[in-house]
């Protein structure tokens, strides 16, 4: 029997948690959301018809908010701060 490679591992997991979602709205975390998670930054929030929530940490500990980037299609960089 053969380990599955943390790779794989992640990989199934973001797809079984992501894939087929519809974004239902996009916004900054509140200033009370973060102070709840005792976080200084606010990064964007990614919301979903079912109710999931995403939004970027500054590592995978939560230990703040972080900011979000990625490119379109075309090849244009995207860049979503965080705000203090």
């Amino acid at each position: 029997m053969s380990k599955e490679s943390t790779e794989d591992y992640w990989t199934k997991y973001a797809a079984e948690h992501l894939l087929g979602k519809t974004v239902s709205k996009v916004r900054y975390m509140t200033d009370e959301e973060a102070k709840d998670m005792m976080w200084y930054n606010r990064p964007i929030v990614i919301e979903f018809t079912d109710g999931t929530l995403i939004l970027p940490s500054r590592d995978d500990e939560g230990n703040d908010g972080g900011a979000l980037f990625g490119q379109t299609k075309d090849g244009k960089d995207l860049t979503f701060p965080v705000i203090t």
